[in-house]
């Protein structure tokens, strides 16, 4: 298990880490069937001074590209040496799903539909056990990085427990242009942290396969705030400030294709629409069909279906709606 002693010496993965040094460690628990070991590389910088731990993650699902493009810029630009305390960054979580950009592990379970995981069980589960044992509880504030699924693209947002005091406090602080109350899905990365106690910024922007470089901005920007917060950024750093503070999403509406066909959208994520705007076009492929997708209510557009072909039920826009609007088909974008 991981821990730091009254030295201020971190033990992790049975490899001790003193104050001011750096390190990589392989955590390895699984072989391919070649017998290839497959080491999801947890990469370590700590400073002399005692502080905080924070453990940044990205790639629990091996095809979401724009988290592992940010904790690489940390790394790469060298934000994750900290003033003080010390920074844990595993860039690729499901190495697995990322040898062959597929979301899940290689025995079709979502990685973050395991946790903590079980000793015995399937190869995820046993994966997402070790990684709570052996990882997590050094932890004092995780921030998890992800994209919208398959060909949906989320806009830049942090989501939340409303009920979580500590991260409604570091999502303010992190600013994404959009805060979501999300509730906590049973058996995820985010449930796990919670009963642990541990502080949990999950970022979400983009979608699936694809590096946008906005979104990438926006993630390392937010980042950078926290770790100011904490007085762990150094000091050649200057302090990004977001160009105004985020907008607080209580609660969402999906809107569904009422036909199968193309999809041709309208609107853009974070664009705000009115009631009765035009927001997408559904045609046949023979020019014999068409189909105008309006608003039902104002709101902003929190998630954008990108796919250029729809079945009849299939998700197209998940928009930002009043407190006190109807019920029916709400809810945010289930947690990935």
């Amino acid at each position: 298990m991981a821990h730091i002693d009254e030295h201020n010496v971190l033990t992790i993965l049975g490899e001790q880490i003193l104050p001011g040094k750096s390190a990589t460690v392989n955590f390895n628990i699984a072989k391919l069937y070649t017998a290839s070991s497959v080491e999801v590389p947890i990469i370590i910088e700590r400073a002399v001074q005692p502080g905080p731990v924070i453990l940044i993650t990205s790639g629990i699902h091996g095809d979401e590209i724009n988290g592992v493009e940010i904790v690489r810029q940390l790394i790469a630009k060298k934000i994750n040496k900290p003033k003080i305390g010390t920074i844990i960054c595993v860039p690729v979580v499901n190495i697995f799903g990322f040898l062959d950009m597929k979301r899940a592990f290689p025995d079709g379970r979502d990685l973050n539909r395991v946790f903590p995981g079980n000793p015995r069980g399937s190869l995820a589960s046993r994966f997402a056990y070790q990684f709570v044992k052996k990882i997590l509880p050094v932890a004092d504030l995780c921030l998890d990085f992800h994209t919208g699924g398959a060909s949906r693209f989320n806009v830049a947002q942090v989501r939340i427990d409303p009920l979580d005091v500590d991260s409604m406090k570091y999502a303010t602080i992190f600013n994404a242009p959009f805060t979501l109350h999300s509730k906590v899905i049973s058996k995820s990365y985010r449930a796990t942290c919670s009963r642990m106690n541990k502080s949990t910024i999950l970022f979400e922007g983009g979608k699936s396969k694809v590096s946008d470089k906005e979104i990438a901005r926006l993630g390392v920007f937010g980042t950078m705030r926290v770790l100011n917060h904490l007085d762990m950024l150094d000091d050649k750093f200057t302090v990004p400030e977001a160009p105004k503070p985020s907008v607080l999403v209580e609660s969402t509406r999906w809107m569904r294709a009422q036909y199968s066909g193309l999809l041709h959208t309208k609107v853009s994520c974070g664009e705000r629409l009115t009631v009765g705007q035009h927001i997408a076009t559904i045609t046949d492929p023979y020019g014999k069909f068409r189909h105008v997708v309006k608003a039902k209510n104002e709101g902003y557009v929190i998630n954008v279906n990108e796919a250029s072909l729809v079945y009849q039920g299939d998700a197209i826009f998940n928009i930002s709606r009043e407190h006190n609007e109807d019920q029916d088909e709400a809810g945010a974008e289930e947690e990935v």
